[in-house]
C-alpha cells in the first residue's frame, strides 16, 4: 500500500481520506505515494489560514523569524539523507545530485536567517533639495502579505526554498502550490519548518492542477504577490491574470557556453559535461548550445564525447548513477522527437541518443543550425549541440540569438574578452570561466527577455517581497 500524504492548512494536516494524486516514481513507473488533490475550499481556507499567519509572523521580531530560519537549516542537514531518498524517488534525480540539493537548501536557509536580521531600510538625504533641508527621512521595507508561490519539479526542495526562506525572512505568509509530479519534498518540509517553530498559517501547502489552485491563487486579490518558476507560456499567462500583485517569473533558457581559442579546453569539458548533464539536462540553466573556436573545436569533441560516453545512466539511487530518467514518459518522447527532427534536418549524433527504459542517454550534436528545436527551444533534456565559430564577435552574436536571456558561460584567458561579453550578452548572468549553470545561493539570478521577471537569491527576493514606506519628518 503507497502511502497516503497530508497537505498544510492553518497548522493542521489534513487530506489523507480523500481521492487523491498519484505520485509515481519516473526510474521504475511504481507508485510511491498519494497525495490529497486540494478543493476550491481547500484554497480558500488557505488563504484564509495564510491571512492569519501573516498577521502573526509579520509582526515577530527579525531574530525571531531568523531563529526559525537557522533551525530549519539544521533539520535540513539532519534529515538530509532521507529527503535526498524522497527527491531520488520522485524527481528521478541522481543519488549524489540529491543529496547535493538537500545540503544547498540547507545553506539558503541559512542565508535567508542571516538576512532577516540584517534587513533595513535607508536614510533619505533631504537636505539635497531646498525644498526639504530641514526634514529628515528614512524609509523602511515592510512585508507585502501573502505571496502565492508555484514551484515546478526539477529541484523540489531548494526551488521551494528560494520562494520559502526569503518570505519567511521578511515576515510574510504563503500558500505554496508544488509541482504535483514532486509534491513529497514540499510537504516534508513543511514538516521541518512547523518543527523549527514557524507560525500556523505562515505556511500552507495545497497540491493540485494550475486549473483548480495555480489559477485561483494568481487571480484571488487577497494575494500580494505571485513567485513561480516554470515554462514561458505559463507565466506569460500568470502576468495577464494577476491583476496588480507583483509577480516575480523565472521562465526557460537554452544556456550558451563560448570556449574560446585561448580557454583552458580540459576545465570547459569537465565542467561541460555536469552542466550539460546532471539531472538529466532537467535544470533551467543547463548547457545546451556550446560554442567552441574553430581552432579548438576537434580537440573539445573529441574529449567531451570521452567524458560524455563514460556518464553511468541507470538507478537514481546507485550511488554511481550520474544521470536517471527524465521525469515523465511523455518528456521523454518529446525529447527523442526532437533528436529525430535534428537528425531529420542533418544534424549528427556523435554520443548517446538512444532510450534505456525511462532514461534518455546523455547525448552531443554536431552539424546542427539555429533553426532547429534542439538549438532556439528550451530542451529540458540530456542534449547538448557543439557548433564551431571562427571569431569572437560571431560567438556572441550565436549565444545571444536567443529568445531566452538566463545566463551564459564564457571560457576565455583574455579579460577584455571576457568583460566584452558581459557588455554584449542580454541575459541575467554571465559566467567567466565556468559553465551557465553554476549558481550560489546568495547571488542574484534571474533573467532576461523570456527568461522572466525579477531576481531570487535570498537577499534580491526578499527585496521583491517587501514594500517600501518612506517617513519625512518635519524638524
Amino acid at each position: 500500500m503507497a502511502r497516503r500524504y497530508r497537505m498544510l492548512i492553518g497548522g493542521e494536516w489534513s487530506g489523507d481520506d480523500r481521492t487523491g494524486i498519484e505520485v509515481i516514481n519516473p526510474y521504475d513507473d511504481s507508485l510511491i505515494g498519494i497525495v490529497p488533490e486540494a478543493t476550491a475550499e481547500d484554497v480558500e481556507a488557505a488563504i484564509v489560514s495564510a491571512r492569519k499567519g501573516f498577521d502573526e509572523i509579520s509582526a515577530m521580531p527579525a531574530y525571531k523569524r531568523s531563529e526559525i530560519l537557522e533551525r530549519a537549516s539544521e533539520f535540513i542537514m539532519r534529515d538530509k539523507e532521507e529527503i535526498a531518498g524522497i527527491i531520488a524517488r520522485e524527481a528521478g534525480k541522481s543519488w549524489k545530485y540529491a543529496l547535493a540539493e538537500a545540503e544547498r537548501s540547507a545553506e539558503t536557509f541559512k542565508f535567508a536567517a542571516i538576512e532577516a536580521r540584517a534587513s533595513h531600510g535607508e536614510i533619505v538625504p533631504m537636505d539635497a533639495s531646498p525644498v526639504s533641508a530641514g526634514r529628515f527621512g528614512f524609509y523602511l521595507r515592510n512585508p507585502i502579505g501573502i505571496i502565492g508561490a508555484i514551484t515546478p519539479f526539477n529541484f523540489p526542495l531548494n526551488l521551494v526554498a528560494h520562494k520559502l526562506a526569503p518570505a519567511i525572512a521578511t515576515g510574510n505568509a504563503v500558500v505554496l502550490k508544488p509541482a504535483t509530479k514532486t509534491p513529497l519534498t514540499s510537504l516534508k518540509l513543511a514538516e521541518l519548518l512547523m518543527e523549527a517553530g514557524l507560525p500556523a498559517g505562515a505556511l500552507n501547502v495545497i497540491i493540485g492542477s494550475g486549473a483548480t489552485v495555480g489559477n485561483r491563487l494568481v487571480e484571488d486579490e487577497r494575494l500580494a504577490m505571485i513567485t513561480f518558476t516554470g515554462s514561458p507560456p505559463v507565466g506569460r499567462g500568470i502576468k495577464s491574470r494577476s491583476g496588480l500583485k507583483r509577480v516575480t517569473l523565472e521562465l526557460g533558457s537554452n544556456s550558451p557556453t563560448i570556449i574560446e581559442e585561448d580557454g583552458d579546453v580540459d576545465k570547459a569539458v569537465s565542467r561541460c559535461v555536469i552542466g550539460s548533464f546532471a539531472n538529466s539536462g532537467q535544470v533551467c540553466i543547463s548547457v545546451q548550445r556550446i560554442f567552441v573556436h574553430q581552432s579548438r573545436y576537434e580537440e573539445f569533441i573529441a574529449k567531451f564525447v570521452e567524458a560524455t560516453r563514460s556518464l553511468k545512466v541507470g538507478d537514481p539511487f546507485d550511488k554511481t548513477c550520474d544521470i536517471g530518467p527524465m521525469i515523465s514518459r511523455k518528456e521523454l518522447e518529446r525529447a527523442v522527437s526532437w533528436l529525430e527532427e535534428a537528425k531529420k534536418l542533418g544534424a549528427v549524433i556523435a554520443v548517446g541518443g538512444n532510450v534505456v527504459g525511462n532514461c534518455l542517454e546523455p547525448t552531443v550534436l554536431t552539424s546542427v543550425t539555429r533553426d532547429m528545436q534542439v538549438m532556439c527551444s528550451e530542451v529540458f533534456a540530456p542534449i547538448v549541440s557543439v557548433l564551431p565559430y571562427k571569431t569572437f564577435d560571431e560567438a556572441l552574436e550565436m549565444a545571444d540569438d536567443s529568445i531566452y536571456g538566463l545566463q551564459a558561460g564564457i571560457y576565455t584567458s583574455d579579460i577584455n574578452k571576457a568583460f566584452k561579453a558581459v557588455k554584449r550578452l542580454d541575459v541575467g548572468g554571465v559566467i567567466i570561466n565556468d559553465v551557465p549553470t553554476f549558481r550560489v545561493d546568495h547571488m542574484p539570478y534571474g533573467g532576461n527577455k523570456e527568461s522572466g521577471l525579477g531576481r531570487e537569491g535570498v537577499r534580491y527576493a526578499m527585496e521583491e517581497m517587501t514594500n517600501i514606506k518612506m517617513v519625512c519628518i518635519n524638524l
